[in-house]
């Protein structure tokens, strides 16, 4: 920004300044006041002294129009990325007499969008006006901004006038969730050194395995052979079994790897993993965490989701790292493999060539390497390496 852009936004935001016809008129006056002194005409003088006069109420009346307004803004609701945030606001007049001609501006970050412009034409005495917009979203984030601009130029449009209103606001993105319908990595958790899979009982777990829990309408992706076609006929629409899977009674502890340098494409794919992985474990009614390097385990839909909406790569890594159990770890770093717990999974971004990241892949650990040409979703699904 120049200098005199600078000069000028200072001269808006601290006092006015002229609008295109304010310049105008005031030429007009000093070209009048310039001709009344060289011919000593009266007429000239008074034309001048009426410019001059009408400039300096038109100077004045926009900061006074102003003041009186307050903003108040309320909470917005989190929504999850692609959807839009609902932002309402309440503008109040809390002078004795209308406000006519102002326009709004919300200083919305920018990652968000270009600030949101609203002009009312009235605001009665001692009302309320509540402004409700729709930002669209892209990316997850907890996005701050503090100040809303007020601007006019009434009532005679000659001078602009700016002044800002604290009105702090906090927007949070959730990362997207994926519906997975099956997932090894969280079904086979625990397999090799379960007691209980190790155990006398073990033809007896192996046997309660694959019995079907429950009935639940089909959904598109679903194994056709898992079809309970007897039951489908009955109700005229396709019923699909949910089978009991043997998970060994641990608890399903989900690392992000944050504190890791990551390429910025493949840290949104594994924030978005991370969440549909606890969201797949909750919903099979185990025991979930997740571990980031900066906020340590968390549990529970918000706290989670609010985790993962502000987490960053590179973060600096807590004192106690991840826990000392078996766990399943995203990643960019293929060295940080070898030093899992036992029984753990793993899921791999490469970021070396695909060769290259075969031979640096412990044979100890299970787990998915991320293919960035193909679907998340439905790498998230496949059997494990």
């Amino acid at each position: 920004m120049s200098m005199v852009h600078r000069f000028a936004n200072w001269l808006e935001t601290h006092w006015v300044i002229p609008a295109y016809s304010g310049w105008v008129l005031a030429a007009f006056s000093i070209c009048f006041l310039a001709s009344a002194i060289n011919t000593m005409a009266g007429w000239l003088y008074v034309i001048s002294g009426i410019s001059f006069a009408l400039l300096g109420i038109a100077a004045l009346l926009p900061v006074r129009s102003l003041r009186g307004i307050r903003v108040q803004r309320r909470p917005i609701d989190p929504v999850s990325s692609g959807d839009r945030l609902t932002i309402e606001l309440e503008i109040q007049n809390q002078s004795k007499d209308p406000k006519t001609l102002l326009q709004f501006q919300d200083m919305i970050p920018f990652v968000l969008g270009q600030p949101i412009q609203r002009t009312i034409e009235t605001i009665a005495p001692q009302e309320t006006y509540r402004w409700i917009y729709y930002q669209p979203t892209q990316q997850r984030g907890v996005y701050r901004w503090y100040t809303m601009q007020l601007r006019t130029a009434t009532p005679l449009g000659l001078f602009w006038c700016r002044r800002h209103r604290h009105a702090p606001a906090t927007a949070i993105v959730y990362p997207t969730v994926l519906p997975l319908v099956a997932c090894p990595l969280v079904d086979e958790m625990g397999q090799e050194d379960s007691p209980e899979f190790h155990s006398r009982d073990r033809r007896s777990n192996a046997a309660n395995e694959n019995i079907t829990r429950s009935l639940r309408p089909y959904r598109w992706g679903d194994p056709i052979r898992l079809v309970h076609w007897r039951t489908s006929a009955r109700y005229g629409q396709l019923r699909v079994r949910e089978l009991e899977v043997f998970t060994g009674g641990q608890e399903v502890v989900i690392c992000l790897d944050s504190a890791h340098i990551w390429q910025q494409q493949d840290f949104e794919q594994a924030v978005i993993a991370a969440a549909s992985l606890y969201f797949y474990a909750a919903r099979r009614q185990l025991n979930t965490r997740l571990w980031t390097a900066d906020t340590g385990l968390l549990q529970g839909y918000r706290v989670v989701l609010e985790a993962l909406a502000s987490v960053n790569p590179g973060e600096e890594p807590s004192k106690s790292g991840p826990p000392n159990r078996p766990l399943i770890w995203l990643t960019q770093n293929p060295l940080s493999i070898n030093t899992l717990p036992a029984a753990s999974r793993w899921v791999l971004w490469p970021s070396a060539s695909p060769t290259e990241q075969k031979n640096l892949l412990t044979r100890e650990h299970s787990g998915i390497l991320i293919n960035p040409e193909q679907p998340l979703h439905s790498q998230l699904q496949s059997p494990l390496r």
